[in-house]
C-alpha cells in the first residue's frame, strides 16, 4: 500500500476505523471475529488503526489493544478523549482532569504504554481549546502520547490549537456527500503541515455499492437518526447511485474503491479510515490504494454527488450543535 505522513509517522494511506467492531451500526461481531478482522487488516498492509474511548464505551479499546499487541511496533495506534460514555450516556468533556483519567483508562484498556496519535474527539465548547490542548501537550511531555490530533474542528480552532502545541492530524467526516472540509479546513491543514484523516469516507455505507434499506437497519444503528437516511431524503439520494455505479464501472473499480480513490486523489495529505465488519469488504477497500482515477472520472463523480445534490443534513440538529466544522450556507 502507498504511504503518507502523519506527524513523525509514515502509514498506509488507507487505515482502519475500528468503531464498527463495537459500536454504532447495529449488532457488532463477536470479539473473536473482531480480532480476526483486525489481524487480517494487518496482513493486508494496514498500519493505521483508529479507535476511541467512546466506541462501545471502552469495549473497542479492550478489543483493539490486545488484538494488535503482537504487532504493536509495526502499526500506528490512534485513540481519542474528550467524548466518552458516562453512566450509559455519551458525554463531551474537555476538562483537563477528565482527559487525564480518560487517557489512563485508555492506556490500560489498550495494553500499551504510549498512544501514537491521541485526538480530542470533540471540542468541549465550555473549555477553551488552548486549555484542552495544553493538557494534551503534557501527555506528550510525559511520554504517554506521541502526537496530538483534533476531530471535527474549524480552521480557526485548528489554528488556535496549533499555536498551543503542534497538531499532527485533523479527523473529520469527508466523502463525496460530506464536503465541509473543502470550505477552509483542508487549506489550513496544507498550510500548517497537518494530515487530514477522513472518517466515514464511504458515507456510512451509502457509497459501497450495496443496496441499503434503512427500514432494515438494526434498532441501535445510528443511521436511523441521520436525516440523509430518513425519508424523503433517502429515496432522493438513492436516485444518484445507478450513475455512481456506472462511473465506477467506467473507471474499472468498485463503487467503494471509487469513493476512496476520489478522496486520495484530492490532496496528498489526506488519509482515509473506512470501517467494516467484513473481511471481503476490507480487502476491497485496501485495493483502492492502487486505483488511478482519470480527471474525467473525478469530474463526473464530483458533479454527481456533492453538497448541492444530496438531500438532508448529515446530522440531526442536536448533534450538529456539538461540532465545530464550517457549514455551507444555503
Amino acid at each position: 500500500m502507498k504511504e503518507r505522513k502523519i506527524g513523525e509517522f509514515r502509514v498506509g494511506e488507507i487505515g482502519f476505523g475500528c468503531m464498527n467492531l463495537s459500536h454504532a451500526y447495529g449488532v457488532p461481531p463477536s470479539p473473536e471475529a473482531g480480532k480476526s478482522l483486525l489481524l487480517e487488516a494487518v496482513d493486508l498492509g494496514i498500519t493505521h488503526f483508529d479507535t476511541a474511548a467512546l466506541y462501545g464505551f471502552g469495549r473497542n479499546e479492550e478489543l483493539v489493544g490486545p488484538a494488535l499487541k503482537p504487532v504493536r511496533d509495526k502499526i500506528m495506534l490512534a485513540s481519542k478523549c474528550g467524548m466518552q460514555g458516562v453512566d450509559g450516556a455519551r458525554v463531551i468533556d474537555g476538562r483537563p482532569e477528565t482527559m487525564r483519567k480518560t487517557l489512563e483508562d485508555s492506556l490500560r484498556r489498550l495494553e500499551t504504554e504510549v498512544i501514537d496519535l491521541y485526538y480530542l474527539h470533540r471540542w468541549d465548547k465550555n473549555v477553551p481549546i488552548e486549555e484542552s490542548v495544553g493538557e494534551m501537550s503534557r501527555f506528550v511531555e510525559q511520554g504517554k502520547v506521541r502526537a496530538i490530533g483534533l476531530s471535527e474542528v474549524s480552521a480557526d480552532t485548528l489554528r488556535k490549537a496549533h499555536a498551543t502545541h503542534p497538531i499532527a492530524a485533523v479527523q473529520t467526516e469527508y466523502s463525496l456527500w460530506t464536503r465541509n472540509a473543502e470550505i477552509k479546513v483542508l487549506d489550513a491543514c496544507e498550510e500548517l503541515d497537518v494530515a487530514f484523516v477522513a472518517f466515514s469516507p464511504l458515507a456510512r455505507g451509502f457509497l459501497t455499492g450495496i443496496d441499503l434499506d434503512p427500514a432494515n437497519f438494526a434498532e441501535k444503528d445510528i443511521r436511523r437518526h441521520m436525516p440523509r437516511f430518513q425519508e424523503p431524503n433517502f429515496s432522493e439520494n438513492a436516485k444518484l447511485l445507478p450513475e455512481f455505479r456506472a462511473i465506477a464501472d467506467d473507471a474499472g473499480c468498485t463503487p467503494a474503491q471509487l469513493a476512496l480513490a476520489w478522496l486520495l486523489h484530492k490532496r496528498p495529505f489526506i488519509h482515509v479510515i473506512p470501517g467494516t465488519t467484513s473481511i471481503a469488504h476490507l480487502a476491497d477497500d485496501v485495493a483502492a490504494s492502487g486505483v488511478e482515477l482519470a480527471s474525467d472520472s473525478m469530474r463526473r463523480v464530483e458533479e454527481l454527488i456533492n453538497q448541492t445534490t444530496i438531500s438532508g443534513p448529515r446530522y440531526p440538529a442536536g448533534t450538529q450543535k456539538e461540532i465545530d466544522t464550517e457549514e455551507f450556507t444555503s
